[in-house]
């Protein structure tokens, strides 16, 4: 005996309701008169609006039952609608494409605002006051870095970063050890609790 699969099958143009309806649909193509396909297919759209309850709730639920109608029969049903036939090209609207604009973002991770603050510091002629703004924004940078590479980045990597987003910093000014103590601060400030139950038996294995 042959089986029947439901992979063999034709596909669903509408899963909902089943393939017995599928193949109602399919019967009243296959009938020979007008009047004969419009009296079967509303006997076919009452025991869609059954199937279908959801749809109870909805407005001007008729009217959706016999657009699904003719989506199922692949537009090709010819009965006297109370309705306006739809059409293929109504029903399946390509959507408008949207278009993101990245504002050409040099380092994603960092995010737009700390290249457009940085941006805006470079044109400052304070220069005590740029250098306080710049170490908090570093300190940002450190954590976010963290975040994306899931290691704890140098002082020498952030400043490297910051000089080519257009900022110029003097070496040798900042030290390293309060750099990483306050990154690893600030991260730890921000860490879930998972991270830092990872971060636990992490500095566990690494002590035994």
């Amino acid at each position: 005996m042959k089986k029947n699969y439901n992979y063999t099958r034709a596909k669903l143009f509408l899963p909902e309701y089943g393939r017995h309806i599928q193949e109602m649909v399919e019967t009243l193509l296959q009938l020979p008169t007008k009047e004969e396909r419009t009296q079967q297919a509303k006997a076919v759209i009452a025991v869609m609006g059954n199937i279908n309850p959801l749809l109870r709730d909805t407005a001007d639920i008729n009217h959706k039952l016999w657009d699904h109608l003719f989506i199922m029969s692949d537009f090709e049903l010819d009965v006297d609608s109370p309705y306006p036939l739809p059409s293929r090209a109504d029903l399946t609207v390509v959507p408008r494409k949207l278009d993101y604009n990245q504002h050409g973002i040099r380092f994603k991770h960092y995010g737009k605002y700390v290249q457009h603050f940085i941006e805006r510091i470079s044109k400052e002629n304070d220069s005590q006051k740029t250098a306080k703004q710049m170490e908090d924004i570093m300190k940002y940078m450190a954590v976010k870095s963290y975040e994306f590479n899931q290691d704890f980045p140098t002082r020498e990597s952030i400043v490297n970063d910051v000089e080519k987003l257009g900022y110029k910093i003097d070496a040798t000014q900042g030290d390293e050890n309060e750099f990483q103590i306050s990154m690893k601060r600030s991260i730890s400030h921000k860490a879930t609790p998972s991270q830092k139950k990872r971060s636990f038996h992490a500095k566990s294995q690494k002590n035994r």
